[in-house]
């Protein structure tokens, strides 16, 4: 690869991904390697000629098999790996930031269901039965602590499959915000090291197609005549949806009043501070929705 640095880099890179990946094996270390361990495939596979990530690559998963099993190494290495050669394959193409993200979110969430298929095939351990259990004994704790009256079982029983069919959406935003911490990352160091990756629209461009303004109402008129508590496919479906669309349109919301500041001339900070109202207050996100349908209301605020 034409232009590429060699060296120390991928040495430097390649012990970064050893050392955060025997550090997913200690307590209160685990959850920030976890957000930075598919950084350092990303880098390697899109800087070196695919023969050397190879030889970069197994000496990490050699040493941390001996360290801490094969197993671990195998279902953690895989998980993380596999989306680092999607995104570093797609910065050696100089695919658009967008399509990297929503490549790589899909990549990840595929993996993530696959293992816990294989935890429940392999092991017998179903992730999502352990977490019905854990959540229903908490809350039964927390509710017989508080001694709060006219709460039946049935009405736990309800709450906490909501909870557990609201986890789709969950994993799904889990996936995306480190494909996003990954990009962020990984992008700037690569560009370090001689190759161009297409950065991320700026906020004040941020467009949704205006489709998803359709698919948005109609899921939400579907889910307004649809029966509480349903436990079918599309009730599930819908369940997650409609927040997700919801998410989105507010990220949208976000942009809007990016571009506003860039028009009137108002600093950064001001749209970073709406943006946190935005996102924590769902029927904001209905300003996204506005702004994706209706085109003309941008051209209203644009200079003359």
């Amino acid at each position: 690869m034409n232009g590429l640095k060699s060296g120390l880099k991928p040495v430097l890179w390649s012990g970064a991904a050893l050392g955060l990946l025997l550090l997913l094996a200690v307590p209160g270390l685990n959850l920030p390697a976890m957000l930075l361990m598919m950084v350092p495939y990303a880098v390697l596979y899109a800087t070196l000629p695919k023969a050397s990530f190879v030889v970069h690559i197994l000496p990490i998963w050699l040493i941390a098999a001996l360290l801490l099993g094969p197993s671990f190494v195998l279902l953690l290495g895989l998980f993380f790996m596999v989306p680092g050669i999607f995104m570093g394959h797609m910065y050696r193409q100089a695919v658009p930031a967008a399509k990297v993200l929503r490549i790589v979110t899909i990549v990840i969430l595929s993996l993530l269901m696959m293992e816990l298929l294989l935890l429940e095939m392999v092991l017998d351990f179903s992730l999502l039965t352990a977490m019905k259990e854990t959540i229903a004994a908490t809350f039964n704790d927390v509710m017989a602590q508080s001694g709060i009256t006219g709460w039946d079982e049935e009405m736990s029983e309800l709450l906490v499959a909501t909870i557990i069919n609201m986890i789709p959406l969950t994993f799904i935003v889990m996936s995306f915000l480190y494909a996003v911490i990954t990009h962020y990352i990984a992008r700037r160091a690569v560009i370090g090291s001689g190759l161009e990756v297409p950065a991320f629209p700026e906020a004040k461009e941020w467009k949704l197609p205006r489709l998803l303004v359709v698919y948005y109402l109609i899921a939400y008129m579907v889910e307004l005549v649809m029966p509480r508590g349903g436990d079918s496919f599309l009730a599930i479906a819908l369940m997650n949806l409609v927040p997700l669309l919801s998410y989105v349109f507010a990220i949208q919301a976000i942009g809007f009043f990016f571009f506003i500041a860039h028009q009137r001339g108002w600093s950064k900070a001001v749209p970073i501070v709406i943006a946190i109202p935005v996102l924590l207050i769902p029927p904001l996100s209905l300003i996204g929705v506005l702004d994706t349908a209706f085109p003309m209301i941008r051209k209203s605020f644009t200079k003359q």
